[in-house]
């Protein structure tokens, strides 16, 4: 755990050294958000509820995610995690003899990332949508606890997805097109484009169990307090998220064992 809780400090310290792409990013996820808000708006000017949304919770999903936009890092078009570069150099060699597993070694230093760059790229675009739009704020301090459970828990299963990507490598040699795939679909089945409310309500409640979906579709529904969460409860909410990040997490650690098992030799 020591070891562990160092990587996730230098996944911490390594990120606060970027200001002025920390500054940068939040003006751009700060402008998306109000140009996206927008939009919602007209649309809901022509129709004022929408499957139990208004305009309100549907520009407060939006900040929503433009708040964990750079924390799930689901927009990425290209590797987003470092292991992929190295899995494809042959790098990954170096880091599979650390006296910890590649997962966890992973997992701690892109949970330092996530951290930092929730509270200083995050916060500051979500309170740039509290300044602009009627935007949903937590309903007290227990609401407030669980709402951030759920950030964690989309940071985890962002993770998770980016990390069986990575190790795709192993097999596949050349990644690019499974990112490029991942980057353009996962914004649309999470709700982070669109909210899945406004999609066909048979197609929205399969979308909502997917993994994609526990990234901002279910943190913007607990925040907004919705009845169409599954298992009809936060805690239910809850329960699917850590259940798809378990469950991808001990796909990754399987994943793993057998690709380092497996011996790739390019070059001639």
């Amino acid at each position: 755990m020591r070891v562990h809780a160092a990587v996730y400090a230098r996944g911490l310290h390594r990120h606060s050294t970027y200001r002025a792409a920390l500054v940068a990013g939040a003006l751009t996820n700060s402008v998306f958000g109000a140009i996206n808000a927008m939009v919602l708006l007209a649309v809901f000017a022509a129709r004022p509820r929408i499957s139990g949304y208004d305009a309100g919770d549907a520009v407060t999903q939006v900040f929503v995610g433009q708040a964990l936009i750079a924390v799930t890092l689901i927009v990425n078009t290209a590797p987003s995690l470092d292991l992929a570069e190295r899995v494809r150099t042959g790098d990954v060699a170096t880091d599979l003899l650390r006296p910890v597993s590649l997962l966890g070694w992973w997992l701690a230093q892109d949970l330092g990332r996530a951290t930092f760059t929730f509270f200083f790229r995050g916060v500051p675009t979500f309170c740039v949508g509290l300044l602009l739009f009627d935007v949903v704020l937590p309903g007290g301090p227990v609401h407030a606890v669980l709402v951030l459970a759920s950030f964690a828990l989309a940071a985890v299963v962002g993770f998770a997805l980016r990390y069986l990507y990575s190790l795709s490598g192993f097999w596949l040699l050349d990644t690019r097109g499974l990112w490029t795939v991942a980057g353009l679909v996962g914004p649309v089945v999470s709700g982070m484009l669109l909210p899945l409310a406004l999609f066909p309500s048979v197609l929205a409640d399969v979308l909502r169990l997917l993994p994609w979906a526990s990234m901002v579709q279910i943190p913007a529904e607990i925040l907004l307090g919705k009845d169409t969460l599954p298992g009809g409860s936060v805690f239910g909410a809850l329960l699917l998220q850590a259940a798809w990040a378990a469950a991808l997490l001990a796909l990754g650690a399987w994943a793993t064992g057998r690709a380092t098992r497996k011996v790739v030799i390019q070059g001639g």
